[in-house]
């Protein structure tokens, strides 16, 4: 894939003061897909060689750093520690923005490429992201990916409680701290069957270190996942091809978040895959991608 046309890193004003970081992979003329990362990632989580196989898959591939992550605007707005146990405790709180926000932020990228509808995929809250999308901007959505995320209904796609005194812990800033943390939480919640090799976890560590942190972001972006609204109902409306993928092995976000997005999307078809857990190891890349352009095929009849 080393062929794959790609692009330097560009950065695009998507409305109300934010500007987003983004880099294309392939062909202009594919089909546009679109890639959202979760909480607190880089665009550059999205592996260069994944984007290829997917641009080698025929596809136009957009990743980009969300708000308040890597190279895009920083927001203001303060979070407390004790906002988040509470929000994390009753789902209710003061987020200085939303998943719609971020969602709208999404659009805006497609607005200043001038595409006028995308196929969309989402990881974790990524997916909550792009579930957003397809419901708050009909139409510029052709088709759905949604990858170990839920639907914001409290009674599914729980977290293991034990998680969250690391996450609210925060990172260190001191380089190496950093990295032997984030290395450390990578292992608690991959995927069981598909260890990740220590010095790629390292590398995407100090890579993302590098890119440059912004922990105040990221505790923005826990408390729009924590006080997103139940999107269960509003789901039900959906009409585009969708396609659901999650690990059964997930300790950040359950499985029971996957099954009841899928149950919520008419005709979605659903990915349970055995071992994995809340990461995407390179071993399932080839049957990830097969399953994105399946359900991209569908929604170009």
């Amino acid at each position: 894939m080393s062929d794959v046309h790609v692009s330097e890193e560009l950065f695009a004003p998507v409305g109300g003061g934010v500007e987003l970081c983004y880099q294309t992979f392939g062909d202009p003329s594919a089909d546009p897909l679109l890639l959202v990362m979760g909480l607190g990632g880089p665009m550059i989580w999205w592996d260069d060689e994944f984007c290829k196989l997917l641009a080698g898959k025929g596809f136009h591939v957009i990743r980009y750093d969300n708000r308040d992550t890597g190279k895009s605007s920083h927001v203001r707005g303060r979070v407390r520690r004790p906002d988040l146990v509470r929000a994390f405790l009753t789902g209710r709180g003061a987020a200085p923005y939303g998943i719609s926000d971020m969602a709208s932020d999404g659009i805006g990228l497609l607005d200043h490429l001038a595409i006028d509808s995308a196929h969309v995929v989402g990881i974790s809250m990524g997916g909550m992201i792009v579930q957003t999308m397809a419901l708050d901007h009909p139409g510029r959505v052709r088709s759905l990916t949604s990858i170990m995320s839920t639907t914001g209904k409290r009674s599914v796609g729980w977290q293991d409680p034990k998680l969250l005194p690391r996450l609210l812990a925060g990172k260190q800033v001191d380089r190496q701290a950093y990295v032997d943390t984030s290395v450390a939480f990578a292992k608690l919640i991959g995927s069981p069957s598909y260890p990740e090799p220590t010095e790629r976890a390292t590398k995407r560590a100090e890579d993302t270190f590098d890119r440059g942190l912004n922990g105040p972001g990221v505790l923005r972006h826990m408390m729009a996942v924590l006080t997103q609204p139940n999107r269960s109902k509003a789901l039900h409306s959906l009409t585009i091809p969708s396609q659901v993928i999650h690990g059964l092995r997930d300790r950040m976000v359950h499985v029971s978040g996957g099954r009841a997005t899928s149950a919520a999307i008419p005709g979605s078809e659903l990915l349970l895959v055995d071992g994995m857990g809340h990461d995407l190891p390179p071993e399932l890349w080839e049957s990830v991608t097969d399953a994105i352009r399946r359900t991209a095929d569908r929604g170009n009849i």
